[in-house]
Formats: C-alpha cells, sequence, structure tokens
C-alpha cells in the first residue's frame, strides 16, 4: 500500500508539470515573453516553498547535500530550456515526442546503474508509452521530416536527457533532509539556471505588471512548487524506472488541461494515445500486488 501511496506522489507531480504547458500558453497569449515567464516561475517557486519552509523541520546541509540538490534544480530548469528552444525549431508534436523519450532513456539509465536488464513489464510499459505519446502528440507523416532540422532535434532529446535525470536523481539526493527544505534548494537550484539564462531586463520588466504576479504564482506554484515536493516526497521510495514511467502522466496531463483551460479540442488518436499511456502507467504496478499475494497464499 505505501509503494502505491509513493507511486501516486509521483503521479501527482508529473500531472502538475503538465499543467503547467496551459498556464504558460495563456501568459503568452497575454503578451508576455518566455524568459519572462519562466524566471517568474521559478521566482514565485522560490517565494512559495521559503513561506512553507520557515515553519517546517530544517536540518544543517554538508556541501555534498546541498550541491546535489541544487544539481536536482539545474537539470530540472534545463528541461525546460531545451524544451522551449526544441520547440522554436520544430512542431509542438515533434517537439513532445522528442522530449518523452525520456521514457526509455530513463529506464536504460537504471538499468545501467543497477547493472540488472529491465523487467518485461517495464519493456511493454515502455512500449505501450512510446507508442502512446506518438498518438496523443499529433505527429504524422508530415512531421517525420522535421526530424532533420538538427538543433531542434539536439535540443529535444538533450531536453528528455535532462528529464530523465531528474527523474534518476530525485530519489538519491539530499538524502535525510526534509521534504520542504530538499525542495527549497532544488528551486533555488532551477532559479540559478534561470537568472543565467534570461536576461535581467526580462525579470525586472516582467514584476512592474500586475499580471505577471498572477501568471508566476501560478505557474510558479504548478511547474515548480507541486512538482518538486511531490518527486521529492515519492521517488526515494520507488525505483528511478517506475518514477520515469509515472513521469509519462504529464502528457495525458497537458492534453486535458489544454482541452479544459484553453478550450483546444481532442481528437480521438490523442484519445486512444492517453489510453494507451494510462495503460503503459498502470503496468508496472501489477507485480508488487502479485508477489504479494503469492506470499499471503504461501502463509496460509
Amino acid at each position: 500500500m505505501n509503494q502505491l501511496r509513493y507511486s501516486l506522489f509521483v503521479l501527482i507531480g508529473a500531472c502538475s508539470y503538465g499543467i503547467q504547458g496551459s498556464l504558460i500558453k495563456l501568459a503568452t497569449n497575454a503578451g508576455f515573453k518566455a524568459e519572462e515567464i519562466t524566471a517568474a516561475q521559478y521566482f514565485f517557486g522560490l517565494l512559495l516553498v521559503l513561506l512553507v519552509v520557515l515553519f517546517a523541520k530544517r536540518v544543517k546541509l554538508n556541501i555534498k547535500q546541498t550541491a546535489s540538490l541544487l544539481a536536482l534544480g539545474v537539470l530540472l530548469s534545463l528541461t525546460g530550456v531545451f524544451y522551449s528552444t526544441s520547440i522554436e525549431q520544430l512542431t509542438a508534436s515533434v517537439s513532445i515526442i522528442l522530449l518523452f523519450q525520456f521514457t526509455w532513456i530513463g529506464i536504460l539509465i537504471e538499468a545501467v546503474y543497477l547493472r540488472k536488464f529491465p523487467s518485461n513489464l517495464k519493456i511493454i510499459s515502455v512500449i505501450l508509452l512510446w507508442a502512446g505519446t506518438v498518438l496523443a502528440g499529433g505527429a504524422g507523416s508530415d512531421n517525420i521530416t522535421a526530424l532533420f532540422n538538427g538543433k531542434g532535434a539536439v535540443f529535444g532529446i538533450l531536453a528528455a536527457v535532462t528529464f530523465s535525470l531528474f527523474l534518476f536523481f530525485s530519489g538519491k539526493a539530499g538524502k535525510g533532509v526534509p521534504t520542504i527544505q530538499r525542495s527549497l534548494v532544488t528551486t533555488a537550484g532551477g532559479l540559478m539556471t534561470v537568472l543565467l539564462v534570461a536576461s535581467p531586463a526580462a525579470i525586472t520588466e516582467g514584476i512592474t505588471t500586475g499580471a505577471f504576479w498572477k501568471y508566476g504564482l501560478l505557474v510558479g506554484l504548478f511547474g515548480v512548487v507541486i512538482p518538486i515536493v511531490f518527486f521529492a516526497v515519492g521517488t526515494p521510495h520507488i525505483d528511478s524506472g517506475t518514477a520515469t514511467i509515472l513521469g509519462a502522466a504529464e502528457l495525458p496531463a497537458a492534453i486535458i488541461a489544454a482541452m479544459l483551460i484553453l478550450g483546444e479540442q481532442m481528437t480521438l488518436a490523442q484519445m486512444a494515445g492517453i489510453i494507451l499511456i494510462l495503460i503503459g502507467i498502470v503496468v508496472p504496478q501489477w507485480r508488487p500486488r502479485k508477489k504479494a499475494h503469492s506470499r499471503h497464499l504461501s502463509v496460509h
């Protein structure tokens, strides 16, 4: 039961990260630039976590713990930077398919780390996730030629690599550090990265407008606070391969959020893709229950 609960935490984090796409679209429709939104996302994300950490348990961090958690924030923010660059060069459907290569990359990283071949259930899950991503992403044969755009393809794959590394190290970085304190340092690492990428003018100009605060708070909550906190709670208690598979919930959440928030239409192909992704997410959860059931029978 605990395993299922921690998996649910990761699932919520992934869904929240998917919702942020629609919120960013609302902000861009309101006239804000991508770098302004990204800066606001981590700025307000850090403020929100800081408000909570003041009343939460804290411990003294050593250099290794601090460095690993800052690096975690760097990986998450780089994912956003690389993905945005990919979208500038390619269609959104191709970019999302490239980003979602993190599913098999994450499984591969885990296999190399454990020196163990992935289980049959995980392989089946990745196949279902990949097929579902192609359908849900809405990519057809006309978009295949877009992959020959070297810059866009490279940055799309880089986004996949950094996100898979983020999921892999989420359960390993800052062990022994309370969840909220972990989230604070991770968010600080993300903000540091964004400040290196975004121009100071993007931040100062954005803060002077009232709408910046509204969108910044929303994107900061759904794109930083909830994902980082829930990943911090769940990932230390499940294997990284399962965390990677659960992370695929981001795409169905993004499509459903676009339909509810932006009024976009969902196609039959996207619906079929979402169903395949959800099946792919559920598949690895069957094994623990089966083992537990077998142990129960052996006792009786």
